[in-house]
């Protein structure tokens, strides 16, 4: 019996893709070719890094339905990508590619099965032997994750607090005036 699966996968993407749009609409406009480190992305470049890298596991599962990840031309497919990113865009075309890539991915993954969720992918040599397919679809939104903290570090040099920082706090705050109410 499964307790996780494609519902639940799709949904905690989408719970992700909506903390990491709440942090893309409240850095200003003005910020996003903020470059946090030199050879690093600016905001703008992480947000669509963040938006299409969803891309690459959608071909990799639904379009190609790769059962050999050596068989994947990674370099090619990214280089694609990477054109997107170095492009400029405005912030409402980043929240909306945000919205729209996540949604189309989420929305495919509320569509897998089991028996699909189940099949083993072969990994090259270098990164080990094999996963299933579930493992591997859990990545984009740790991957997503992994990036919306270094948006949360930016945050905080541009001295916004994060709104999952100010909602603890805020946590916290009613807990102790609820015990010093007691």
């Amino acid at each position: 019996m499964n307790y996780y699966g494609a519902k639940e996968l799709a949904a905690a993407f989408r719970t992700v893709r909506k903390n990491t749009i709440v942090i893309a609409e409240e850095i200003g406009e003005e910020h996003y070719g903020f470059r946090p480190a030199p050879a690093t992305r600016t905001v703008a470049e992480t947000l669509i890094h963040i938006a299409i890298t969803p891309r690459v596991p959608h071909q990799i599962h639904a379009v190609d339905h790769v059962t050999d990840l050596a068989t994947f031309n990674f370099w090619e497919f990214f280089g694609g990508l990477m054109v997107i990113e170095k492009k400029p865009h405005t912030k409402e075309h980043i929240l909306a590619l945000l919205n729209e890539e996540g949604e189309r991915f989420a929305g495919w993954l509320d569509t897998l099965n089991d028996e699909f969720l189940g099949e083993i992918v072969v990994m090259p040599a270098v990164m080990g032997s094999q996963k299933s397919r579930f493992e591997m679809l859990l990545g984009p939104k740790e991957h997503e994750m992994h990036h919306r903290a270094q948006l949360m570090v930016v945050e905080r040099l541009l001295g916004i607090t994060p709104h999952m920082t100010r909602r603890m706090e805020a946590r916290l705050a009613e807990m102790q005036s609820a015990k010093a109410a007691s």
